[in-house]
């Protein structure tokens, strides 16, 4: 066994988690709303067979089924293995064995890469200390806030997929922190997912590197003016979700999607982009309207506020 590193048990554990849709209009890269899209995944755990080469394997239902690789490139599967390392376990020690079941559309800005970071950091949470919630000093969910976020490079996904509901994440440089905001239960929350696909990277790199001085004073103010809508001033919510930072400069993009938010906006819905896009994200109104505006060529869901991830053992043998 590799000095310093904990023997794990054979284990066997499930975690659920949701999607997210991020930015919220002006709150970019620090507000994120969980939504009621959940993946899951079955991880077992044993000693590898050959810890000269340890195994992982993964098979996938659902979203990506036919795209993703199914052996240690895997997104889940790497942050299992990262996980256990930065846990202190040894992840080069143990043979993988992955289930996943994704529900999540991927490339659509809600969230799925940021799911699966947090999937397999939830897992190997589980595998190393089971169902506790604190272990030698560390918090499982700012453990796991602080890690998914500083991977994904921000922590509006991921923070919401952790805590569930709607966060406000922040950094101050060295770690990642997240807060729940209270957010009104009746609040309607809908999504205009299109067919078209838009890589995260593809979008971010349409950022200019600077932004007027008025324009990040605007945002701001607009992102204050969001918490406050989210906690039921309805009333609120259309001005609360202006932005000038981020959709106008990213809309040649996703042509579609900044017509139908213009559309929405002009009709009173506050819709902004999804996260990245191409998705389209509407608060406030009922989803009979917002499916009337939209027209075809979307698939216009409602939703209600997703809960944070869960993970549970299912069992430990002793061989």
């Amino acid at each position: 066994m590799t000095a310093g590193h904990v023997p794990l048990p054979p284990r066997d554990v499930h975690v659920s988690v949701a999607a997210s849709s991020a930015n919220l209009g002006p709150g970019f890269d620090a507000v994120g709303l969980a939504l009621d899209l959940r993946d899951e995944v079955r991880v077992g755990c044993r000693p590898a067979a050959d810890p000269a080469a340890p195994r992982t394997s993964v098979t996938v239902t659902g979203m990506g089924s036919q795209d993703v690789p199914t052996d240690e490139r895997h997104l889940v599967a790497r942050w299992v293995r990262g996980g256990l390392a930065g846990l202190g376990a040894g992840a080069d020690l143990v043979d993988l064995h992955l289930d996943c079941t994704n529900v999540v559309p991927h490339g659509r800005g809600l969230g799925s890469s940021a799911a699966a970071v947090v999937q397999g950091l939830a897992a190997a949470w589980a595998l190393v200390h089971g169902d506790a919630e604190e272990a030698g000093g560390l918090s499982r969910c700012e453990w796991l806030v602080a890690t998914s976020s500083a991977a994904e490079g921000h922590g509006d996904n991921a923070a919401a997929s952790v805590l569930g509901g709607a966060v406000l994440a922040w950094s101050d440089g060295t770690t990642y922190r997240a807060t729940r905001l209270d957010v009104a239960p009746d609040l309607p929350v809908v999504t205009c997912v299109p067919e078209e696909v838009l890589m995260t990277e593809v979008a971010r790199s349409l950022l200019p590197a600077t932004v007027p001085h008025a324009d990040a004073a605007f945002t701001g103010a607009r992102t204050g003016l969001l918490v406050q809508a989210l906690r039921g001033r309805a009333e609120l919510l259309l001005p609360a979700t202006e932005d000038r930072i981020h959709q106008q400069q990213r809309a040649g993009a996703m042509p579609r999607s900044h017509a139908l938010m213009t559309r929405l906006r002009a009709e009173g819905v506050a819709a902004c982009v999804s996260g990245a896009g191409p998705s389209v994200l509407c608060l406030g109104a009922p989803r009979e309207q917002v499916a009337s505006l939209a027209g075809d060529g979307w698939l216009v869901r409602g939703h209600a506020v997703g809960g944070p991830a869960v993970s549970s053992v299912l069992g430990t043998t002793s061989g």
